[in-house]
């Protein structure tokens, strides 16, 4: 695959095509690249966009007039320079300003051989003014036309790269614009406040303006800080979902841990012996539960007399792992159970035998392993309790119940992302809006510790304008290329 991609540029390039960080680098330049993925295929897709675009058309299909816009259309695909067949496939084609990127877009929609591949990406190269497109230089162009804001942008950028049901939905309300609508919203409410108080200081001496205008500001300021407090203090649900969830299955030696690991991922991910202590690093592994996202860890068994150095290193880093992580499985011993009606003190019991806080089980999963060594008695016993979840990792009784439990808990941690109100998925929206609440923090703070007969409105008003330009950093409306390089180089190149 990497070789193919190597062979395709290196064709381009022999042909006159110049480095994207070389001479050629306009904004206005027609770029091109491969909208599907590198490898053999039945279908790959083409995408060209630019001023170029429709003499690429007319001369690669020889098409006497123009194809209808938006509808596939079969036909022979030429090289352009050489007149010699490439191949026969569907074409497309989106007339600006009504496409992905406001501009005049092909897509080409041939067989996926490596030497198609290779003769279109010659000729695209032969024309004038053409060039491979950067990673993500398709959406960035779509950014710059208005079609889509940096919430949407990055959004899109999720969704391609979501791998749980949940990630897909969180991903797919941010690229259709919902996070854009909330925050837009927010930009919306603080320049109606901007035009008041200016309102204000302009005609408050010549004209009837109402004296209630600036008390009326601050009122509405801190509703504004009132919303974004309740939309930052969202215990990072958009983000863990984005990035996934980290849950690590802690627990005595021998009680099962890497058992239960293995039969998650339903193959060996951690070794399984009868030796205690076997386990003595953190084991990670991927998973989808229920929708969610998880990196699941697997850890050292925890007790307070470890056999040898490395052991105690390995029961270090297990404490140290659980005090990072979003949701702990504590797996507990259903053999050693010996009385059923006192099963919480023997679970305080057993926290404390293996030297784990306390508060860190607030939220746990109690999982009682190796039910199929108890006796039926017992195992009704256990049952009857209701608040820990059974197990048994050999003939994996109790498994659908455990991972309902887990969702339950990854459901809490995450939201549903199809049913509340969009939340925060990047860091660089919490550093702004923080950022934001400040500023709105002090106009609001201003009005009252500052003496009327003192009051400059035009250092409150600053604030309340920084307050704007902090949600605007947020949506693209402010543009900084250094955000802009950022987002758009997660993108791959026919995107």
């Amino acid at each position: 695959m990497k070789n193919l991609a190597i062979s395709i540029l290196g064709g381009a390039l022999r042909n006159g095509w110049r480095n994207p960080t070389g001479t050629i680098t306009r904004s206005n330049s027609t770029i091109f690249g491969l909208s599907s993925g590198f490898g053999k295929c039945g279908v790959s897709v083409i995408r060209v966009s630019g001023d170029v675009a429709q003499e690429i058309l007319t001369r690669k299909t020889r098409l006497k007039c123009l194809p209808a816009p938006r509808k596939a259309l079969l036909t022979k695909i030429y090289h352009g320079r050489t007149n010699e067949m490439i191949d026969r496939g569907l074409l497309l084609w989106f007339p600006g300003p009504n496409s992905f990127t406001g501009e005049d877009t092909i897509e080409f929609h041939v067989h996926g051989g490596t030497a198609i591949l290779s003769a279109m990406y010659d000729s695209l190269a032969a024309f004038g003014d053409t060039r491979i497109a950067e990673p993500g230089e398709f959406t960035k162009r779509a950014f710059h036309a208005g079609k889509m804001d940096l919430t949407e942008v990055e959004g899109l950028a999720d969704l391609i790269h979501a791998e749980t049901e949940a990630q897909r939905r969180q991903a797919l309300r941010q690229a259709n614009g919902q996070l854009a609508t909330f925050y837009n919203g927010l930009r919306s409410r603080l320049v109606k406040v901007i035009a008041g108080v200016e309102a204000y200081i302009d005609f408050a001496e010549d004209q009837d303006v109402d004296d209630g205008v600036l008390d009326g500001s601050v009122v509405d300021v801190q509703s504004i800080i009132g919303v974004l407090e309740m939309h930052l203090n969202d215990n990072r649900r958009g983000e863990r979902l984005r990035h996934g969830v980290r849950m690590v299955i802690v627990g005595a030696p021998n009680v099962g841990k890497s058992s239960l690991i293995n039969l998650l991922s339903q193959r060996n991910v951690s070794i399984v012996t009868n030796i205690a202590g076997t386990t003595r690093d953190i084991v990670e592994s991927h998973y989808d539960i229920g929708g969610y996202p998880v990196i699941l860890a697997d850890t050292a068994g925890l007790r307070t007399n470890p056999q040898d150095v490395v052991e105690s290193e390995g029961i270090a880093r297990a404490k140290a792992y659980c005090e990072g992580a979003d949701f702990i499985v504590l797996v507990l011993d259903a053999s050693c159970v010996r009385n059923p009606d006192q099963l919480d003190s023997h679970a305080r019991e057993y926290v404390e035998s293996i030297g784990l806080n306390d508060e860190l089980l607030t939220n746990a999963l109690f999982v009682f392993n190796k039910c199929d060594l108890v006796s039926d008695g017992m195992l009704e016993a256990l049952k009857r309790h209701g608040k820990f979840t059974l197990l048994s990792c050999e003939n994996q009784f109790g498994l659908p119940e455990l991972l309902t439990g887990m969702k339950t808990h990854l459901e809490r941690l995450c939201g549903a992302p199809s049913v509340e109100s969009p939340t925060i998925t990047q860091e660089r929206h919490r550093f702004h809006l923080r950022k934001c609440q400040v500023c709105l923090e002090r106009y609001r703070d201003y009005f009252s510790e500052t003496p009327e007969a003192v009051r400059d409105l035009a250092i409150a008003t600053h604030h309340l304008r920084n307050a704007v330009r902090c949600i605007g950093k947020i949506t693209g409306s402010v543009e900084t290329e250094e955000i802009l390089d950022v987002i758009f180089s997660t993108f791959c190149i026919g995107k």
